[in-house]
């Protein structure tokens, strides 16, 4: 058991140890380089290690982090997924976003069968291409994590794998041969890309993980010689970064990668309950790092739950955002923290859509994920809370070196004067600074009280119970700490702040910052609560309060040189409390949420605003770029030197207050915009099911006589009716069975499976005889259906079914074949007779994995014939359709496709992101995809919801110009049905916004030799 923060011989004993420890790991991890003069290098007090530049060790590390070029750092990282946004020159708005959030670095799953959809040929069209992603993270200013599989699960199509995978014989994710060969093409391909972007050689990248959640095994067995293979794989193309695993828990798996790494999803997916936390958060992650896991590295969590996915008929997404809230974050994430993690990836901070057939079976259209940013890429108010966090870890180098040290209860006890209701982690450093940092949090999250508390604060002018100044006879005095309910709060001590040396502070810091020659260190806590922050002073002391003197008190000690502030948070006002060259601003949480930390030489900070991206200075001019949603007040805490101000290239009205700070108001220019009526549009309508007709020509589909299949599943059909056997591997699916008639023939039966959600529709010729409208939880189904007559001997009959693909199934498990569960017919038979089979055909999207759009990508299409004949891509001669709206629907039962076109005129510098919304109907069963300008972008089920509005990215639809909509409907009861409404909606309004976005790839529509 190691000794409490207080006990000095243990700790010295133990920081001896570690320092040993730290001159001889150092070395450690820089693969292919000879770094063994490192050690014999300096280290500052914060444990920074000096080397000559070299651009073949830019990336080093030792047990306690990273360094990149000699620099300790922290790396705060947030998961994206490029594929997921189709819109290239909308990645950099979200980038920028995270960084203006304190994000250093983005991580980045890539997607296998995405690029490779076709076996042998890589596709980087402009809409995957991912290179403009990386140049757009290295223009807002940061790192990347790469994770390229080959699987990443990540809720999508097959968790990565490739369709054509599923009739590859063997086990995946094993060292199969049959699997080697077909990821290694993939690791040639994708390797070189990450190679080219390594941080040596001028690009992003710092790591690489290798596999993704290589944790959970078919077998049982973890496969070393399949990890070796694939390390030896990436390695091969060239890759120097360390490279990094993700374990599903701290399993000790996969640990011949250079860095350790795991994930954590503590409250899971139960969006439906977002007020109710079933799990606490770790007390000590650090103690379950135990002796299973190599110390040689920092701890790393590569997912770190900052959101939900949300499943068909789920809660929606905004209850997954009010689970994984600020609350979540103030409480677990610092708990991360005090158990010394060092390399943290978010999952996800913004998620984007399933656009076309991305999805696997376990979620719908949106992949919003409760994100940071939404899907729309609006701002969440969990995002100014994480703010807070990651500017304090920027600011607060001494952490990267501290050590958890675990308190026992009645140490704990002691700390808190008897306190109980407590969790208490304190975290010391090991170097030569002493600072600690003590990390406060309720143990029940069931109750929702404010617990008040004294705690005694070990510091280098000894132990001080703190609060102080009552004690010392202060006019308003500081009788107690509070800790509110499901909050969790940092207090530190001994903690430099540039020229200012603070002995404790109550009140959690944002920031420090030193701007011509004064230090500004901004705390802040809770509107009511009373703390105190302490100095180092010299033997006098002049204190000045700018602001409110209301509730602001201060002792100084002589003897001790102590300055002690004592202070009510108000909700509104910053209080500035300045002497000597130091000047305390106290905000309220919320203030502070929203006061800006910007890069600029020296730096500056902007108090107030909905978001600022990012500023500079030229000579007496400070510019800024950011958004604005309402009139605001900023405050601008800049140089001296400046004495103009733009926001967005528009000089700004400034005067300087009495605390010598810049002040404006700025209203934003949110001009109207017509939207149009899709309600009142001219839509035309055509039938999409024209293969239930005697007359259809199938005879080019394909036939199905496969009479074998690679899937370990085998069908109890004489001839194999899998679609992925036959290339298709997403959307709805069409099975033409041609029969001839033995006589009696009087129901039919048939064992079928889509995935999760599915539902499929069935008939005899032209006649309708039944469907399966689905449910959140079958995926595979057995139906029997009666036909219209029974079949007279030698008739000719075609039973034709449509069914739903919700796509392929994840292969989380390894040494599995999960992914290659079958989408198509088990088994079918009849009643009263059995008919003579002529042959099955089936058809899915145009080409299959010979897919005919290369623009929009292999996802884009599905079956449909509306699809594969290119209804839904602008220019399509519709003139001799028929007048038809999806609001008045069909009368019967079937497939109707309607296309209609409008323009916008948005004006540029404004951010209006837009969604087409659906009413939320019940009574009749149907499903419904938004398509627009040629691309999917919506997929509804009436029955099952619960997603009713479907964003559509600038880029995706026209900003300025003509678009085309199309919408298909799919009736499943003989009454048919029909959309209640349906309607385009502005979902918020900024000014400022992403700039110029150019629109994705839309190749009008070319007659295609369609069947």
């Amino acid at each position: 058991m190691r000794v409490a923060a207080g006990q000095f011989s243990g700790r010295a004993l133990l920081a001896a140890v570690q320092l040993l420890l730290l001159l001889l790991c150092a070395t450690v991890g820089v693969s292919g380089h000879d770094v063994g003069d490192m050690h014999q290098k300096p280290l500052g007090g914060d444990g920074r290690l000096v080397y000559p530049h070299s651009s073949a060790r830019r990336v080093i590390w030792d047990e306690h982090s990273l360094f990149i070029d000699g620099q300790r750092i922290f790396i705060f990282s947030g998961e994206v997924h490029p594929w997921r946004n189709p819109v290239q020159s909308l990645h950099l708005d979200v980038l920028q976003k995270l960084k203006a959030a304190g994000f250093n670095a983005v991580s980045i799953y890539f997607h296998w069968g995405a690029v490779e959809y076709e076996r042998g040929v890589f596709r980087w069209n402009k809409i995957f291409d991912l290179q403009p992603f990386l140049d757009a993270a290295k223009k807002a200013g940061l790192y990347v994590i790469a994770r390229p599989g080959p699987y990443v699960n990540a809720e999508t199509s097959g968790g990565g794998f490739p369709g054509w995978g599923t009739r590859v014989e063997g086990l995946w994710r094993k060292s199969n041969k049959n699997y080697t060969e077909a990821w290694k093409p993939f690791v040639r391909e994708f390797g070189a890309l990450i190679v080219k972007n390594e941080i040596t050689r001028g690009g992003p990248i710092i790591l690489v993980q290798v596999e993704n959640e290589y944790s959970g095994f078919g077998d049982g067995v973890e496969d070393f010689d399949y990890e070796k293979e694939l390390l030896a794989a990436f390695k091969d193309t060239g890759i120097t970064v360390p490279t990094i695993c993700d374990d599903a828990w701290l399993g000790g798996h996969f640990q011949s990668v250079d860095i350790y790494g795991w994930n954590s999803y503590p409250l899971g997916f139960d969006c439906s309950h977002p007020k109710v936390w079933h799990n606490p958060p770790p007390d000590y992650y650090y103690n379950l790092y135990n002796s299973k896991i190599k110390r040689h590295a920092p701890k790393s969590i590569l997912e770190l739950q900052a959101g939900g996915f949300d499943g068909w008929g789920g809660a929606g997404y905004d209850a997954c955002a009010q689970l994984i809230g600020p609350e979540f974050e103030t409480v677990f994430y610092k708990a991360i923290y005090g158990s010394a993690v060092r390399i943290m990836n978010l999952y996800m901070v913004f998620g984007g859509t399933n656009w076309g057939q991305l999805a696997e079976p376990g979620v719908y259209t949106s992949y919003d994920y409760g994100a940071i940013i939404r899907e729309d890429r609006r701002l969440r108010d969990k995002y100014y809370e994480l703010k807070l966090q990651t500017n304090f870890l920027k600011a607060s180098p001494t952490y990267l070196t501290s050590h958890p040290w675990q308190l026992t209860e009645s140490q704990q006890l002691d700390i808190l004067k008897g306190t109980k209701g407590i969790v208490l982690t304190v975290l010391d450093n090991i170097y030569r600074e002493r600072t600690k940092f003590y990390i406060v949090r309720q143990k029940d999250f069931s109750k929702f009280e404010t617990i008040k508390y004294r705690i005694n604060l070990d510091t280098s002018f000894g132990t001080l119970a703190v609060p102080r100044l009552k004690e010392h006879g202060a006019s308003k005095p500081t009788p107690f700490l509070e800790l509110q309910p499901r909050d969790s709060n940092i207090l530190v001590t001994d903690y430099r702040a540039g020229s200012a040396y603070i002995v404790y502070s109550t009140a959690e810091i944002y920031t420090w910052k030193e701007i011509d020659g004064t230090t500004y260190i901004f705390v802040y806590g809770d509107p009511g609560e009373q703390h105190e922050t302490a100095f180092r002073a010299q033997d006098k002391v002049d204190v000045h309060i700018t602001g409110s003197n209301e509730g602001v008190d201060w002792m100084h000690e002589a003897n001790l040189s102590l300055l002690t502030i004592g202070y009510t948070i108000t909700d509104d006002s910053t209080q500035l409390v300045r002497f000597d060259k130091t000047v305390l601003v106290i905000q309220s949480r919320k203030v502070a949420s929203r006061t800006w930390v910007l890069d600029t030489h020296p730096p500056t900070i902007v108090e107030g605003g909905y978001l600022i991206r990012s500023a500079s200075i030229e000579g007496s001019r400070l510019h800024l770029i950011g958004d604005i949603d309402q009139t605001i007040a900023l405050y601008i805490l800049a140089s001296n030197s400046v004495r103009h101000v733009t926001f967005n290239d528009k000089d700004l009205n400034i005067r300087r207050t009495d605390g010598g700070w810049l002040y404006a108001t700025l209203t934003p220019r949110l001009p109207e915009t017509t939207i149009p009526d899709l309600s009142k549009l001219k839509w035309k309508y055509a039938n999409s099911l024209p293969e239930i007709c005697s007359s259809y020509d199938d005879s080019r589909w394909v036939t199905a006589d496969n009479t074998y299949t690679p899937n370990k599943e085998k069908p109890s059909t004489e001839h194999i009716l899998y679609a992925s056997d036959y290339g298709f591997h997403s959307g709805n699916i069409l099975w033409r069975g041609h029969f001839t008639a033995s006589g009696g023939e009087e129901e039919f039966s048939l064992k079928i499976q889509g995935g999760q959600a599915f539902g499929y529709s069935v008939w005899d010729n032209d006649v309708y005889v039944g469907f399966w409208e689905g449910d959140v939880t079958t995926e595979r189904h057995k139906g029997s259906f009666k036909l219209p007559t029974p079949w007279k001997k030698d008739e000719k009959h075609v039973i034709t079914i449509l069914q739903d693909h919700m796509g392929l199934e994840e292969n989380w498990t390894a040494a599995t074949e999960d992914f290659k569960a079958p989408r198509g017919l088990f088994s079918y038979g009849f009643k009263g007779n059995s008919p003579k089979l002529v042959h099955w055909k089936l058809t899915g999207n145009l080409g299959g994995e010979k897919y005919i759009d290369h623009e929009r990508g292999p996802f884009n299409e599905g079956g449909l014939y509306a699809e594969r004949q290119g209804w839904h891509l602008p220019g399509f001669d519709d003139s001799d359709w028929s007048a038809g709206s999806p609001l008045k629907g069909l009368k019967g039962p079937g497939v109707a496709f309607y296309r209609a076109t409008f323009d916008l005129h948005v004006p540029a510098g404004v951010d209006y992101p837009m969604a087409i919304q659906y009413s939320n109907s019940t009574g009749s069963y149907y499903r419904s995809q938004i398509y627009v300008n040629g691309y999917q972008f919506g997929k509804y089920v009436n029955s099952i919801g619960p997603q009713t509005s479907f964003f559509i990215p600038q880029g995706i639809l026209n900003y300025n110009g003509a678009n085309t909509i199309a919408i298909s409907l799919w009736a499943m009861q003989p009454a048919g049905a029909h959309l209640r409404s349906l309607d385009l909606r502005i979902l918020g309004k900024v000014e400022g916004g992403v700039g110029k976005v150019e629109n994705s790839p839309m190749p009008p529509w070319t007659k295609r030799d369609a069947y």
